[in-house]
């Protein structure tokens, strides 16, 4: 008898008890799906802006080595002054001048018509997108060097100069020296800013603020010692 009364009396959770744990378990597992998806977006955001200050310094020091060269074994800084703007700069070099390798000709010697010795950095915008492109008029064409950027200002000195590159501004701002023509640089300030949208409303969750940083390269002409362009 007593074996019976105590099969009867005992059990496991009530009713009540089991509706409860299951409210408590969503409960936790809703705010931890919260978190994790905010954490995936935090960090996808970073790796965005990661890429894309990766490729835009990429890109600037491609740009800088190449402009550097410019005018290398010419009697000029080797900037095509007609097709130089603030968006754009095309420069020339003569890299193989003194190549006396068996197949290197000597009217290859002789002119800027080869494979990197006259290139054109400009800005293209197709999709909604900004692109950072460079051409070789006798080389590989055009390609594209960064994308998702958000402009690029080129400036022209004949001399070197201090400025203010202002965080998530556009563009480089109190130039300590006032700019020259391009036929007559020696010294070029390349600014390039990106920029990545805003994600989501002020005050949702996983709210990500616009992000905006200028990136600038000094580049000085390699002819800029000589007594007169």
């Amino acid at each position: 008898m007593s074996s019976l009364n105590k099969k009867a009396t005992s059990g496991g959770f009530s009713l009540l008890e089991l509706l409860i744990a299951m409210v408590i378990t969503m409960a936790l597992m809703t705010a931890a799906t919260t978190l994790l998806a905010n954490a995936l977006r935090v960090r996808s955001r970073e790796n965005q802006k990661s890429d894309a200050l990766a490729d835009t310094q990429r890109a600037l020091n491609i740009m800088s080595r190449e402009i550097a060269n410019s005018g290398f074994n010419l009697t000029n800084n080797g900037l095509v002054a007609a097709d130089c703007s603030i968006n754009q700069i095309r420069v020339r070099s003569n890299l193989n001048r003194y190549d006396y390798d068996a197949l290197v000709t000597d009217a290859s010697r002789n002119n800027v018509q080869d494979t990197g010795e006259d290139i054109t950095y400009f800005i293209n915008e197709a999709d909604n997108t900004m692109y950072l492109a460079r051409h070789d008029k006798f080389g590989t064409g055009s390609t594209v060097l960064a994308n998702r950027i958000d402009g690029m200002s080129v400036h022209y000195f004949d001399q070197k100069v201090t400025y203010t590159a202002p965080s998530g501004g556009a563009d480089i701002t109190a130039v300590s020296a006032a700019e020259v023509s391009p036929a007559n640089a020696k010294y070029i300030v390349i600014a390039i800013s990106v920029t990545l949208d805003a994600v989501g409303t002020p005050t949702s969750p996983g709210y990500q603020p616009p992000y905006s940083v200028l990136l600038c390269s000094d580049v000085t002409l390699r002819n800029t010692g000589l007594w007169s362009y």
